[in-house]
């Protein structure tokens, strides 16, 4: 061969090798993922927001045939009190006392349920497509009466697209979130809108804190003697406000703000609480802003600025932060499916968890606990943000640690009698915590450690916390937070509290049974053949796996223990983050096939837009599943520290796997 034809050749590999190594084409792998319905679903919406704000839609764009929810992480109630109770039973409210703490909950009813059910989150209301019929009012349409139903979501630019033929016209819907505020776009484009045939409808609900879970929907539409409306137009209503509907329940008032084309407004009946917009004149193209807060004057971002907008912040999210590539270049069947939910988990927790707020379970989809913060699940909703270097979003909601501390420090030594002092900021909040938990575990003086419990609800929440004493995995997660909480004062060039060095040092030991870590001290030594004891999370496989190596745990113990839970626990009633956990397990274990089973086992589903199933359990959307799951694939690809090698957690065969901007798990 002339030495002319081996440089081509060479070239030509180095342009193939370059191609493989270089940067990975996000765009492509995104849009691939693009959602696509042809029919609405009964179980979860297709969503558009910006983490504070969240529109659910039907296979219209809208919530024309379904009541799917608008919801934020601002808009909260109180309900009345129930009948005998009043404000002085809240001034005089006691909960239970263990161990000589009180705790609140456990008080009389009905302050307790009151309690439990307030604040609760609102559903800001219904937007929906409106047919007019030929004398001009409103058709009776079915989702069945509209042909050609093609429905697609670009996660690029956070835009829906619905597009559908009604009496063989097209129409288009287009659904875009602002990013800065709580507002939507929406643009219809159909020849029917010359004729006077289209327009929106608003719709608001009552809801309030009587369901502990409200899903799919949130709130009814058939009380509409319990709350009011009341509508605006003209001016003094905000900058580029033509129109608002003042909705109040109880003593809670949420403003919905229209804006855009010229339009009118009118409210169907006083008996109700649906407002009809419709184009003043004929027009081919119909786009207007509707924006939702809860104060009256408030200026409102234009149709095309909220899609411009929209675009930019979806563009900068999917190229500027980490990104993982498990599809380009493998060979494995499962890598498209595993692709797909990493693609969309990230979507979808943009959307509904990353607010001001702890997310709840159900992010702001539907109704989980009343719409509370899921602030024990904080570590599963948002800890990825960090290992995928979303910081922006993970600093909102980690920011209440510091806003709650000082009520969180004055309940700790006013109602419950824990002496913590305060230090500043961040540092502050480690300092708080860690002073609570060297005080909260106590010393035994039969053995010399420091003991946690009894009270301790472990995290299966599956045993009498009244008998439970010194559980593994609590015990493994005491000693990791107070080394951390130290080294983090050294850091800080201070000094360590000698009672935390006293009570890391000392902790019980982990209990054992028969060579294996058991849940708690004193378990029965049969709990493996106990569905009791092996029917719920099983934090035992998080000892090395969602832990890093802590002082007080045998790695090959750990293992032995996770392989035993794989035989013995009810897996068939696990769910959500309960996968994850298992992978992050396997994986640090060296068990990576396995870790790759558990990120794909059958119960643990994720639905046609990427919605994690809720499972047997908890109602859909579950999104600590996702949360979980994005956190389990960054420790895989990127690493932890110690790890060796590229994408440590991924089999070496059949599996490519590359990454960009991501972060090592401890």
């Amino acid at each position: 061969m002339a030495s002319s034809q081996i440089t081509s050749c060479a070239l030509v590999l180095l342009a193939l090798c370059s191609a493989v190594q270089g940067a990975i084409d996000r765009h492509a792998l995104v849009a691939r993922f693009n959602p696509v319905r042809t029919a609405s679903s009964t179980n979860t919406p297709m969503q558009v927001g910006n983490g504070h704000f969240a529109f659910g839609a039907d296979v219209t764009g809208l919530q024309t045939f379904l009541p799917w929810a608008t919801m934020s992480d601002w808009g909260w109630k109180n309900d009345s009190f129930p009948p005998g109770m009043s404000a002085a039973d809240l001034a005089s409210y006691r909960g239970v006392v263990w161990d000589g703490v009180q705790y609140e909950f456990g008080g009389p009813e009905p302050t307790q349920q009151w309690l439990i059910s307030n604040p609760n989150r609102v559903n800001l209301g219904r937007v929906g497509l409106l047919f007019v019929d030929g004398d001009g009012g409103a058709a009776n349409v079915t989702e069945e009466a509209l042909g050609g139903r093609r429905q697609v979501l670009d996660l690029w630019t956070g835009t829906i697209t619905s597009t559908f033929r009604w009496e063989g016209e097209e129409v288009t819907v287009r659904t875009v979130a602002a990013q800065s505020s709580s507002a939507l776009s929406l643009t219809i484009s159909s020849s029917l809108l010359l004729h006077g045939r289209l327009g929106i409808f608003l719709d608001f609900p009552w809801n309030d804190g009587s369901q502990k879970f409200e899903a799919p929907f949130v709130g009814v539409w058939n009380a509409t003697s319990s709350h009011t409306t009341s509508l605006k137009t003209g001016s003094g209503l905000g900058r580029n406000v033509h129109a608002q509907v003042a909705h109040t329940m109880v003593e809670n008032t949420f403003f919905t703000s229209i804006s855009g084309d010229d339009f009118t407004i009118a409210r169907v009946s006083q008996a109700a609480h649906r407002y009809e917009i419709k184009p003043r004149s004929p027009q081919g193209t119909f786009s207007i802003a509707i924006a939702y807060s809860s104060a009256h004057n408030v200026a409102s971002s234009t149709p095309t600025q909220i899609q411009a907008e929209s675009t930019e912040a979806w563009e900068d999210f999917w190229s500027n932060h980490g990104f993982v590539d498990v599809l380009t270049g493998s060979t494995d069947a499962r890598a498209e499916e595993l692709q797909r939910r990493i693609i969309l988990s990230q979507y979808l927790l943009r959307v509904n968890e990353a607010g001001d707020y702890p997310p709840q379970e159900s992010g702001l989809v539907d109704n989980g606990w009343y719409g509370k913060f899921h602030m024990e699940m904080f570590f599963w909703h948002s800890a990825h943000w960090a290992l995928w270097n979303n910081w922006d979003l993970l600093e909102r909601a980690s920011s209440v640690y510091a806003r709650f501390l000082p009520t969180a420090i004055e309940r700790a030594q006013v109602q419950q009698g824990y002496p913590i002092a305060t230090l500043e900021k961040w540092r502050e909040v480690v300092h708080a915590t860690a002073d609570w938990m060297s005080v909260f575990a106590h010393k035994n003086t039969s053995t010399g450690f420091f003991d946690l419990g009894p009270p301790m609800y472990v995290v299966s929440e599956d045993t009498n916390p009244n008998v439970t004493r010194n559980p593994a995995f609590e015990l493994a997660y005491w000693r990791f937070g107070l080394d951390h909480a130290s080294t983090w004062l050294t850091r800080l060039g201070e000094d360590v509290p000698a009672l935390w060095t006293e009570v890391k040092e000392n902790l019980a030991p982990l209990p054992i049974e028969n060579g294996l870590y058991a849940v708690y001290e004193g378990i029965p030594n049969d709990f493996w053949d106990t569905p009791t004891y092996t029917n719920d999370h099983p934090a035992l496989v998080g000892l090395y796996g969602w832990l890093p190596r802590t002082a007080n745990v045998s790695t090959d113990m750990a293992k032995a223990t996770a392989e035993k839970v794989w035989t013995s626990w009810n897996i068939s009633n696990c769910w959500g983050w309960d996968f994850p956990m298992l992978a992050m397990s396997a994986a640090r274990n060296g068990e990576t096939e396995k870790a790759i089973e558990w990120l794909l086992h059958p119960l643990f589903e994720f639905d046609d837009i990427g919605m994690p199933v809720g499972g047997v359990r908890v109602p859909t959307p579950y999104f600590p599943g996702s949360g979980a799951l994005l956190y389990a694939v960054a420790m895989m690809a990127e690493g932890w520290d110690g790890s060796e090698g590229n994408a440590p957690g991924f089999p070496t065969r059949g599996w490519a796997v590359r990454t960009e901007r991501m972060s090592k798990a401890i």
